[in-house]
């Protein structure tokens, strides 16, 4: 059995707080969307908590849906909804990639009133830059437009770059990400997204690329299509993370078997054709241990079994590798500051229209 079956990654608490900010404002009720996309309104109060890519999938549709706004009311014009899946049948016809996101910075300067996006290709070098524009009240005021919120330049970024990476059948390796806001409380989960050479308090926000990428063709379809939407956004967030990292190759290596089968370092080392000494260096150099990995992958498996099948906590926790399911408990807590409960408390409710 792969891991990959089950496993499709999780997401931070910190997304979702975020995600809610706009529900907040408008005083409606944040935590009846979380019990709907079967999420425990509890686990905002732990910062180390995630859930999986189909809970946040179904929080996306949900917030949208209540304020018949696809990005989460961060814009004076509302992107109503069907506005993404009218941008992708807008594109699916472009030939390569360059004229996919020509058509879709296109799209966006119709559906947004606060941002809008240019693509630039200087040599060997492509760049998405966003632009802000001043909102009604700075118009008024005569202001230049102030920095928005980093969540709101993530989104549309990776908006932008998951549709990319779909549209040519591999994720575009992403040499910097730039924003024009201070360094956010989820940065580290950025690097993860977009790349580890991230720069805050820049005078645009964009996203830089091998410009060859562009030339590429696309590949998809009107049926190919429809299957990427019934998985959009959360695909954005799992799919089509950072992955030229000696950590993703690791995670790559273990998620093609069971925990049970997972190797000692020593082994890991042989099999990535490396030494120990070589291998621990490279990892530490990231950032990273095989210890802190294998807990991180470990808990990304528990919180997508947890949330998303009925496997009791008992065989979740055999399936891990841990002889008792204290063990088991004691490690959750460890590594996520919640109890594997909080992720069975809550049945995922039905989807609504509206939280009035």
């Amino acid at each position: 059995m792969h891991i990959d079956g089950n496993y499709r990654g999780t997401i931070s608490i910190c997304f979702v707080s975020e995600a809610l900010h706009c529900i907040r404002e408008r005083g409606l009720d944040g935590d009846e969307l979380l019990r709907a996309s079967g999420i425990s309104p509890e686990l905002l109060n732990a910062p180390q908590a995630r859930v999986s890519s189909t809970q946040f999938g179904k929080l996306w549709h949900l917030i949208a849906r209540t304020l018949d706004d696809e990005f989460f009311g961060m814009d004076s014009h509302r992107m109503k909804v069907g506005s993404y899946t009218l941008l992708c049948h807008s594109l699916i016809k472009s030939d390569t990639l360059e004229r996919a996101l020509l058509r879709g910075l296109r799209f966006f300067r119709v559906v947004l009133d606060d941002m809008e996006g240019r693509l630039v290709r200087e040599g060997g070098l492509a760049r998405i830059v966003i632009d802000d524009l001043p909102r009604p009240d700075e118009r008024a005021a005569g202001k230049p437009p102030a920095p928005r919120r980093a969540f709101a330049y993530g989104t549309l970024l990776l908006m932008l770059h998951g549709l990319a990476c779909w549209l040519v059948g591999r994720r575009i390796p992403l040499l910097a990400a730039d924003f024009r806001c201070p360094e956010p409380r989820f940065s580290d989960e950025w690097r993860g997204l977009f790349s580890s050479n991230l720069n805050f308090d820049q005078p645009k926000s964009g996203i830089a690329f091998a410009a060859e990428y562009l030339d590429l063709p696309n590949i998809q379809n009107e049926r190919s299509m429809k299957e990427f939407l019934r998985s959009a956004p959360a695909n954005f967030l799992v799919k089509y993370k950072n992955s030229a990292s000696l950590t993703a190759r690791v995670r790559r290596h273990l998620r093609a078997s069971t925990p049970a089968a997972w190797p000692d370092f020593e082994t890991l080392a042989r099999q990535l054709n490396h030494s120990p000494s070589t291998l621990r260096r490279r990892l530490e150099d990231e950032g990273s241990s095989y210890r802190g990995i294998l807990d991180d992958l470990r808990r990304d498996l528990a919180i997508s079994l947890l949330s998303d099948s009925e496997k009791s906590i008992m065989d979740i926790a055999a399936e891990l590798g841990f002889a008792e399911a204290s063990a088991f408990h004691r490690a959750f807590r460890k590594w996520t500051g919640s109890r594997p409960g909080e992720y069975r408390r809550l049945p995922a409710g039905p989807a609504q229209a509206a939280v009035h």
